[in-house]
């Protein structure tokens, strides 16, 4: 057996734990929940809304770079590499589908391998993270157990595997800590200056 064929083995068998047997009624429901993209609109919000007013000029530029930094991010999971690699989701692959609980409505089409949602959320997160500890607060860092959240989610519910998930948030946090970092080294948000 392959190295690679041994990791999709424990890949296989740790989400028939999460999503077969570690599970109860609360979680179907809560994290079900958690994983829709609308409830998250409010929180971007506010978001957009404490950078600008509080750091002005600077917080608008924050916005652009958030921006564009999830859009490179989605790119390159949704598109790049889900289309390169090809991998089937657990409720595609044929191996998996008598030992499932999909608890969404239908299967997605697209293939499984990188998780976008975790990609999106880990990039967000870092981003976020490192750009607000220095100004805002290092307690930001608790936004990580928002993408965790979301991306233990994915396997929960049936529509992803944990190394989806797991290189998703890997690829999230390099996503999302480089522009982070060009944006704190030429802008990088700064209190206006009061007279």
């Amino acid at each position: 057996m392959s190295v690679l064929d041994k990791i999709i083995e424990i890949d296989h068998l740790l989400f028939t734990k999460i999503n077969g047997e570690w599970h109860n009624s609360f979680f179907d429901t809560f994290l079900s929940f958690t994983r829709q993209p609308q409830i998250w609109i409010p929180f971007y919000f506010f978001l957009i809304m404490f950078t600008t007013v509080n750091f002005k000029k600077n917080g608008w530029y924050w916005v652009l770079f958030f921006a564009l930094t999830a859009l490179l991010s989605d790119y390159i999971s949704s598109t790049l590499i889900k289309d390169a690699v090809m991998r089937l989701r657990p409720c595609q692959d044929p191996l998996m589908l008598t030992n499932i609980r999909l608890l969404v409505n239908g299967c997605p089409g697209n293939p499984s391998f990188t998780s976008s949602h975790a990609a999106n959320h880990f990039t967000a997160s870092m981003f976020i993270y490192t750009t607000y500890k220095k100004q805002v607060s290092k307690w930001w860092g608790l936004i990580f157990l928002w993408a965790l959240t979301i991306s233990y989610a994915q396997v929960y519910v049936g529509v992803h595997f944990p190394g989806d998930v797991i290189c998703g948030g890997i690829l999230g946090c390099i996503l999302g800590y480089l522009p982070a970092r060009i944006f704190n080294k030429r802008l990088g948000l700064k209190y206006p200056e009061t007279i």
